[in-house]
């Protein structure tokens, strides 16, 4: 049976494409989804994505993905600097965790420069624009043949 992961990206990413296209492209989140399930589907993945605009609907997905899912891969937004709620909920998921930011946090407004998120991630990709997720992918699959 393949193993699934769960993508989950937090407020605004909707807006992927729309939103400040010199700092997030133009590639929207469809796309970016896409473009992850035929990389999953190649290597033997089910991957499963889910988009929110809403904390609490975030941490129910993380709940959830207790019971359905072997790893997440989050872009939890601004909720990455906010959200003690989603770091909780992240520490009952026993699987792993890769955080992906689109843009490089480190070089943006100094209240970015913290993620309650990477407390928990066990790897955190930054800076590599919507590359970041298929680089989040490709790990995963590496983690998964190495157990």
């Amino acid at each position: 049976m393949a193993k699934k992961i769960l993508l989950l990206n937090g407020p605004n990413l909707n807006m992927l494409g729309k939103r400040d296209p010199n700092l997030y492209g133009d590639i929207t989140l469809k796309d970016v989804e896409e473009t992850c399930k035929k990389l999953a589907k190649q290597n033997g993945i089910q991957l499963e994505s889910k988009q929110t605009n809403y904390e609490g609907e975030l941490v129910e997905f993380i709940h959830a993905a207790k019971e359905t899912s072997e790893a997440i891969i989050i872009n939890p937004g601004a909720y990455s600097h906010t959200s003690v709620a989603i770091f909780d909920a992240l520490e009952i998921f026993r699987g792993p965790i890769v955080e992906v930011h689109i843009s490089n946090i480190h070089k943006r407004e100094s209240f970015r420069h913290f993620s309650y998120v990477s407390q928990r991630a066990d790897s955190v990709i930054v800076g590599c624009g919507v590359q970041g997720y298929e680089l989040a992918l490709l790990h995963l699959v590496q983690i998964f043949k190495d157990t």
